[in-house]
């Protein structure tokens, strides 16, 4: 039987609340009494302030992100968010995109390339989603987001991934259906290493290649079913691609398949936008700029979130190999955007 994983349990307040931590822990072991495996416990919160947050929040095993945050706040308070280890933001740049969110986005390179895992620029984003660093606090309660792709393990087909995901959905919202304050669930497709857990695995089992996958109705199929047939959405419902977490994702990117042209392609029809993406050092900040000018201008006409994350290491230039030295991220060698 596939793996129930939900990658993020994570609750939203408005105000830091002492019994959040107590709150994540009784809804794991409701989730856990049923069979579920829960990856991360998360908090988000409306509170912009990056020291105070884990001082109030010490447990190591808590993920928190204090959502949006204005440029200057980011800018001015850079060093608290450095020693922030477990702390992730954001900046919208749905009104407009400067050279002064670029020349923040290669400091971060420069200074603290660690945090570029915590970090995204977003455009028309949805609120309550439980995946960081795009979550953003509405209103109190909690969401969910899953790790469907453990769930194609053992199928032939998108359908019979569907139905999956479909009976995993139903459970949930049994199990916790007296919970008043369950916000619901984020069914975005949020790949991971490899294996069950990567997407493009799952894909070339089902199409022979990602080529082949690319120019079909695949991921329209996919985005269509996670966002018309959940029965309790909250937050993004869309398809993750994120670049260097999705390892066999990655091996497309060194081969050449996985070119920004291509992900901003597929963020267009079906995806959240770009995910992980490397960059060196040595990239042109003028060319980020326009990148970042795209995507605003994509997501604007067509009325629909998307993101930056880059990463980098801080030291690889373009045609240099990665050292992230993190677990999530798969090395390569870096290309030009």
């Amino acid at each position: 039987m596939p793996k129930k994983i939900i990658r993020s349990l994570c609750l939203f307040t408005e105000k830091l609340a002492s019994d959040a931590n107590d709150k994540l822990t009784e809804l794991q072991k409701k989730l856990e009494a049923e069979g579920f495996l829960i990856q991360t416990k998360r908090i988000c919160t409306n509170g912009k302030d990056f020291a105070k947050l884990e001082l109030f929040y010490p447990e190591k095993d808590i993920l928190l992100s204090v959502g949006n945050c204005d440029l200057k706040y980011v800018i001015n308070n850079n060093y608290d968010f450095y020693k922030a280890s477990r702390t992730s933001c954001h900046v919208d740049i749905s009104t407009g995109v400067n050279m002064a969110h670029v020349e923040m986005l290669f400091r971060l390179i420069e200074e603290a390339p660690e945090k570029m895992f915590q970090f995204a620029f977003v455009v028309n984003n949805t609120t309550s989603s439980p995946y960081f660093p795009s979550a953003s606090f509405e209103k109190n309660g909690f969401a969910l987001g899953l790790q469907p792709t453990d769930l194609a393990e053992g199928c032939s087909s998108l359908e019979e991934w569907f139905a999956n995901m479909q009976n995993i959905w139903e459970e949930l919202c049994d199990v916790l259906k007296d919970e008043s304050d369950f916000l619901g669930i984020d069914s975005s497709i949020a790949p991971l290493f490899e294996g069950n857990s990567s997407l493009v695995q799952f894909i070339k089992e089902v199409y022979g290649s990602f080529d082949t996958a690319v120019l079909s109705d695949a991921f329209i199929k996919i985005t269509s079913f996670i966002k018309n047939n959940n029965p309790k959405p909250v937050g993004l419902c869309g398809l993750m691609l994120p670049c260097l977490e999705d390892f066999l994702l990655a091996d497309e990117y060194k081969q050449g398949k996985f070119s920004l042209e291509r992900n901003l392609f597929l963020s267009l029809h079906s995806g959240l936008g770009i995910d992980t993406y490397p960059i060196g050092t040595d990239e042109s900040p003028e060319k980020v700029l326009n990148i970042l000018q795209l995507l605003v201008g994509l997501s604007n006409k067509y009325n629909k979130p998307l993101s930056a994350r880059f990463i980098s290491d801080g030291k690889a230039k373009i045609g240099e190999e990665t050292s992230f030295d993190n677990q999530f991220l798969k090395d390569v060698i870096i290309k030009a955007l």
